[in-house]
């Protein structure tokens, strides 16, 4: 089973006919979105001016059979304070969404499929080869 995790900038590759997005998407046997692109996109959307589109594209992935969104609990909790206390330790700060991404990644052992580099400095998460780094 290869279970995936979107990102936001990788659901939006995909929306614009990214290949490799495809493709990865294509070899999975689950993806995942977690809420925090969940909401991600949808201040996206708040900003743009095809607002009910955007909503009814994202309701129709999610759809999908072998997608589903994810929520955060407890767990979840637990490991972004564990992630942002050794990003902080370390000096390698990333954006605070992605460190609830990063956080729902390791508690779902999925796959991070992203085109932000900053996920690297997170030893503890599989990344998609497309970055150069496929580690747990």
């Amino acid at each position: 089973m290869k279970r995936v995790m979107l990102d936001t900038n990788a659901y939006s590759a995909l929306l614009s006919g990214d290949p490799a997005v495809r493709a990865a998407l294509e070899s999975a046997t689950e993806i995942l979105l977690p809420l925090f692109v969940v909401g991600e996109l949808e201040a996206g959307f708040c900003g743009g001016l095809r607002y009910a589109e955007n909503v009814a594209i994202l309701q129709r992935f999610l759809g999908k059979p072998g997608v589903r969104e994810v929520p955060a609990g407890h767990e979840t909790a637990h490991l972004y304070g564990k992630l942002k206390d050794g990003l902080k330790r370390n000096g390698t700060p990333i954006p605070e969404n992605d460190i609830w991404i990063a956080a729902s990644v390791i508690e779902h052992a999925a796959e991070l499929i992203t085109y932000d580099r900053h996920f690297t400095t997170i030893h503890k998460i599989r990344i998609w080869d497309h970055l150069g780094r496929h580690t747990a």
